[in-house]
């Protein structure tokens, strides 16, 4: 396969910190890329460019950009970016734009968005599990910190190409044999540190080094391996809790200074994406007889903040 068969054109749907990041590596490769973002991103874009300031370089690059979904009309590969709870919503629009050969990625938060994607739109979408530092300062601009990269499954020839293209890019896409396991971990990971950065204003290592707020952190990954067993998830990794645990708070030392998603949702007084997190462990939880009194403590404390959210 040459290069030029590694450049389909790709849409970024919902740029923001990951779809900004990711969508901005390939489009320095030289990959064809449009994002679709809200209008003040656009508006940005078009007036100075996507600025990416990462680890490794600062650079000001050019994207096609637009605020409708039909810009991702003739695209083969769309990055689906959106947060989980403009999900159904985005993939149901999203759907009458696609071609017959567009592969559709979810770069996504939690454990459930290819049923969601499915049942809202009939798209059969990939799962990425996304690893990477990443914020929005200000409309145009993507603040990286660390990490970038994904792991992609199940092995076959789509999610091999898309492994492929984020090659070029200098971007490490592993493909695993069980995807399934691998959402579940990083799942774990935001159910332990999403919530308690948000309502404690705290960055991840501000958290690690916390002794109360590591017992939290604890807690909240002990229920979620309890549900996770429950519901018949049990890959070798989860075998052991302190291990599982012990894996989380290494996630903090690549996540310095930086705070969650969540918590920057809340800072902006924008919806949390916990439905998808702690709420998703509280609500199996229940239908599966598991108790889980600290996801669903967390989870309802967001909501309340949530409600005072314009």
């Amino acid at each position: 396969m040459n290069s030029e068969d590694l450049k389909p054109k790709v849409a970024v749907v919902g740029a923001g910190a990951v779809g900004g990041y990711f969508g901005g590596m390939l489009l320095r490769a030289g990959v064809p890329v449009v994002m679709v973002g809200r209008p003040p991103f656009v508006q940005a874009v078009r007036k100075s460019g996507l600025f990416l300031d990462t680890t490794q370089f600062k650079e000001t690059i050019h994207p096609q950009v637009s605020s409708e979904l039909s810009a991702a009309a003739g695209c083969e590969i769309i990055l689906f970016c959106v947060k989980t709870t403009d999900t159904a919503e985005t993939a149901k629009r999203l759907a009458p734009h696609l071609a017959a050969n567009s592969v559709v990625v979810s770069l996504q938060n939690g454990v459930n968005n290819l049923p969601v994607i499915r049942a809202a739109s009939g798209i059969d979408a990939i799962a990425a599990v996304v690893y990477v530092a990443a914020s929005v300062p200000s409309p145009g601009t993507i603040k990286h910190g660390g990490r970038g990269d994904l792991v992609i499954g199940p092995p076959g020839p789509g999610t091999e190409r898309i492994a492929d293209l984020f090659a070029l890019a200098n971007v490490l896409c592993r493909v695993s044999e069980d995807i399934e396991a691998e959402l579940w971990t990083k799942f774990i990971w935001n159910c332990a540190f999403n919530a308690i950065s948000g309502l404690g204003l705290a960055t991840y290592d501000q958290i690690a080094e916390h002794p109360e707020a590591q017992r939290v952190v604890g807690a909240a990954v002990y229920e979620t391996l309890a549900v996770a067993r429950a519901k018949g998830i049990q890959p070798a990794r989860f075998e052991n809790p302190a291990k599982t645990i012990e894996a989380a708070f290494k996630v903090t030392e690549w996540m310095v200074g930086t705070r969650s998603s969540t918590a920057q949702d809340m800072a902006r007084g924008k919806r949390t994406e916990m439905d998808a997190l702690n709420g998703y462990v509280a609500k199996l939880g229940a239908q599966l007889g598991i108790p889980t009194p600290v996801n669903q403590t967390l989870y309802a404390l967001v909501k309340l903040q949530e409600l005072n959210f314009k």
